[in-house]
């Protein structure tokens, strides 16, 4: 019977599922870390024909192995024995055997105190470092390609937290990508597709000192923009809805949802149609318009280059019908433009001066350089005031996206 159980122990290889690390205890290349609920497994992977292993989160109740986060995505790992254990300074530490004075990857914090430490693997996906029960470390500000409800996508002014995604390299390599999705506060705060450096796509601007919850069916949108932090989140009310918001290698950003029915991910949302810039300046992008074409040129400007247009290439934009007329101070007016999504506000002023309509067109045309103004009321928070200085880019006809 003994030789029996030998064999068996042999044939099957060890395997824990626990929720908690503690200073007595490590993971070993085998195990996993498994949330209270079993909704989520902190372990090694090899991603698709890869020979590498990683630390990574993924899915545990779904069929194959879609994961949310890397640790050591830049630091592949070529040995086989490797463990994920609490070192003697409290943090959680990831060690190959054949060098023990290098880890691979570490959550590397300064810790207070004499309180002993745990590493825990939470039913949101997200894997924390606690002390004394407060949380010291946490995978969540250090999101890789995915957004899990509850993830904050931003700044966090007090801590210097920049959290924001980026691409894998490819299917087969979660080292980071050529694209990354990511807040830029210049202005007044919008999240940018970025394809290196270069903004790819633009979502909605929103106003500062502001903290707005959007409740929508089953979701609640937040967007928060105070001294401490500008961020936006969401969360799902009920916990059978299964989402995610990833940013592929392909430099796509898309919402996915869980459909129990044909055992697959589901594309709700994505982006881009059109990419950053795609009509040029002084323009309209319509991503609707399939027989005509997408890009017309804003009221007063005509397509700079008619040849260009005539072929549906408007990437150089529009310019103004009368370029020989002085438009500073000249009984210069403006036209309203409804219904679409407001140009690049990282060239734009906010103000919130309770200023009416009327007083924010008249301080754009006191400034030779003002190129456009949009006012808004939001009753006991003010009336803001946006004027746009520079070209006018990314002005979209609003579809939603």
């Amino acid at each position: 019977m003994l030789l029996k159980i030998l064999l068996l122990s042999l044939l099957f290889p060890f395997c824990i599922a626990i929720d908690t690390i503690t200073n007595n205890e490590s993971l070993p290349h085998s195990g996993i870390l498994l949330s209270k609920e079993s909704n989520f497994a902190l372990g090694f992977f090899s991603p698709g024909g890869s020979r590498y292993k990683y630390l990574g989160i993924w899915y545990h109740k779904l069929p194959g192995r879609t994961v949310v986060w890397v640790a050591n995505r830049e630091n592949p790992i070529g040995d086989s024995s490797v463990a994920l254990s609490m070192s003697s300074d409290g943090n959680l530490v990831l060690h190959a055997s054949t060098d023990q004075n290098f880890p691979i990857w570490s959550t590397n914090v300064s810790l207070k105190g004499r309180g002993a430490c745990k590493a825990r693997l939470l039913d949101s996906g997200n894997l924390v470092l606690v002390q004394s029960e407060r949380i010291v470390w946490q995978s969540f500000d250090y999101p890789t390609d995915t957004m899990l409800p509850g993830i904050k996508l931003g700044l966090d002014l007090k801590n210097g937290f920049n959290r924001f995604l980026t691409s894998w390299r490819s299917a087969d390599d979660p080292a980071i990508g050529d694209f990354s999705f990511k807040l830029n506060p210049t202005g007044s705060p919008q999240f940018f597709l970025y394809k290196g450096l270069i903004p790819y796509w633009r979502g909605k601007p929103w106003t500062p000192s502001v903290s707005t919850t959007i409740p929508q069916y089953l979701f609640k949108f937040t967007f928060t923009n105070t001294e401490d932090e500008i961020y936006y989140s969401y969360a799902v009310d009920d916990k059978s809805v299964i989402i995610r918001t990833v940013v592929d290698n392909s430099g796509l950003l898309q919402s996915l949802t869980w459909d129990n029915g044909s055992r697959q991910w589901k594309q709700s949302w994505w982006v881009p149609k059109y990419p950053y810039g795609h009509c040029g300046p002084y323009s309209i992008c319509n991503a609707n318009n399939v027989d005509t074409s997408e890009c017309t040129c804003l009221p007063g400007y005509k397509p700079k280059s008619l040849m260009k247009w005539y072929f549906r290439d408007a990437s150089a934009g529009c310019l103004r019908k009368q370029q020989q007329t002085s438009m500073c101070r000249n009984r210069e007016g403006f036209i309203k433009v409804a219904g679409v999504k407001f140009p690049d506000t990282s060239i734009a002023s906010l103000m919130n001066k309770s200023m009416s309509s009327f007083g924010c067109e008249q301080f754009c045309l006191r400034n030779c350089s003002c190129k456009a103004f949009a006012s808004l009321d939001f009753g006991m928070k003010g009336v803001y005031c946006w004027t746009w200085y520079g070209e006018l880019m990314d002005v979209m006809e609003y579809t939603g996206k």
